[in-house]
């Protein structure tokens, strides 16, 4: 599987490819690097939404999951830049529990990407972020956006 590997301000990520489309964004430094035109545009744009010079990704993504998930993951993608729903909005919206959502956030194969980064607890207490540094990487990914104040 094709992967590239960058430095950002939330540490080194590394993307990975499958048949021409983003399959996972995960954290650290990937040990086989194989850059693909694909790999080379993610690059650049994710250099350029670090820079805060882009605001909506166009990438293929296919994030592998069940289709409650998939659902999830589109009504996430779907959070403009820059502004946060709840889990409880996200059940509302699409009929399911806030569980539910919580636990397709935990099981984002493509975050930032995916936005997971821009739903919250009601209870921001209870927040949490499974990619990265956690909490700290969520905060600063909300910051770089907007969404929360410098």
């Amino acid at each position: 599987m094709p992967t590239i590997s960058l430095h950002t301000p939330i540490g080194d990520i590394t993307v990975c490819e499958d048949e021409g489309q983003i399959v996972a964004v995960e954290w650290g430094w990937g040990s086989e690097q194989e850059e693909t035109p694909l790999l080379r545009e993610a690059r650049e744009q994710l250099d350029a939404y670090f820079d805060g010079k882009l605001q909506n990704f166009a990438l293929p993504l296919a994030p592998y999951g069940t289709p409650r998930r998939q659902q999830i993951w589109q009504a996430m993608s779907a959070i403009p830049y820059g502004q946060t729903k709840t889990y409880g909005q996200i059940a509302n919206e699409i009929g399911t529990a806030a569980r539910a959502v919580g636990q397709a956030c935990a099981r984002n194969p493509i975050p930032i990407l995916i936005p997971c980064h821009r739903v919250l607890s009601a209870t921001p207490s209870r927040d949490f972020y499974s990619f990265g540094e956690g909490t700290e990487t969520k905060t600063m990914l909300l910051r770089l956006e907007g969404a929360l104040g410098h």
